[in-house]
């Protein structure tokens, strides 16, 4: 078994995963995980910079990390940045306060590659369960963006386009710096415009209606899946492989466009740094859902940060 720890810095939150990986199986067996919502992605997409802010909120995520890490000895460290640090012309400052305070260089991967890494994660563990068909469709909806990849064992097609919770709240919901609250019909019909533009690139790269099973990613995901649950309390091992159908994701992401900011603030498996930006990601999984024609969609905790863990172990053997 090789210690690793992965880290996974995206548009909303940034994630710790230390876990002991036979590089040979790929099993996995987890020492601390752990996320914190720092919004890297702010304004990204309006001004094409990190602000500064978010590379501080970052940095002190960086900081409590290195300690965790340093702590329980891992061997290799391996630190992936997804969409917003794609998209800034500021990366560089990124780069250098990672650099300083992990003593690894990020690592800015393609949508290609993201795809790649979730599906490992997200699917390893499913080979072989008679009650889920094959091929997988692993959809990984984030705040700047969202990964589709298709395979059955490995990977057939992927790809990333840039329909995110962050991304959509920011572009559609968002007014002067204020949320509308609740969003009006136009600002919903407008990421629904979005959505169905994005399933059209998607699509012409990624056979989607092929799917026999859709399994979905992140945080919109499994909040989403956490009410459908009618949890008190956000639960990792309940989410864990749950079916939720479509009408039910139909009936949430219903009652989160016409909530306020502070009827979602009461949801209670809704994380903070979540309640703005949820109602928008419920959208996009919706959108994704009638696409596909998916009755279903099988919730995974174990996603991109898993097949970081996975990839690291097996460069390290």
């Amino acid at each position: 078994m090789t210690r690793v720890a992965a880290v996974d810095c995206g548009t909303n939150s940034i994630r710790l995963l230390v876990a002991d990986v036979d590089p040979a199986t790929g099993e996995l067996t987890e020492l601390d995980r752990r996320m914190q919502i720092v919004r890297l992605g702010q304004g990204v997409d309006r001004t094409g910079r990190l602000a500064p802010e978010a590379l501080e909120r970052t940095f002190a995520a960086c900081r409590e990390y290195a300690a965790v890490i340093a702590e329980l000895g891992a061997e290799r460290t391996r630190f992936v940045a997804t969409s917003a640090s794609r998209d800034a012309e500021n990366r560089d400052d990124f780069v250098r306060g990672v650099v300083d305070i992990l003593g690894v260089e990020p690592e800015v991967i393609t949508g290609d590659q993201e795809a790649e890494f979730s599906f490992t994660g997200a699917t390893r563990e499913l080979t072989g369960r008679a009650d889920l068909a094959r091929p997988y469709l692993v959809v990984d909806i984030g705040g700047g963006s969202t990964e589709f990849v298709l395979g059955d064992g490995t990977v057939r097609a992927a790809r990333s386009v840039d329909i995110g919770c962050v991304r959509m709240t920011e572009r559609h919901l968002m007014r002067d710096g204020e949320i509308s609250d609740p969003p009006s019909p136009d600002r919903i019909a407008a990421i629904r415009a979005d959505a169905a533009a994005a399933l059209d690139e998607a699509e012409a790269a990624v056979p989607l209606r092929e799917a026999a099973t859709l399994v979905g990613l992140a945080g919109s995901v499994t909040t989403v899946a956490a009410i459908a649950l009618g949890l008190d309390h956000y639960d990792s091992t309940a989410v864990h492989h749950a079916r939720v159908s479509r009408a039910r994701v139909a009936e949430i992401t219903d009652r989160l466009v016409t909530s306020t900011h502070a009827e979602r603030a009461a949801i209670p498996v809704i994380h903070p740094g979540r309640v703005d930006v949820i109602a928008a990601g419920a959208l996009v999984l919706l959108a994704i859902m009638d696409r596909t024609g998916a009755e279903e969609v099988v919730v995974s905790e174990h996603d991109i940060l898993d097949g970081i863990a996975i990839k690291a172990a097996e460069d390290a053997g």
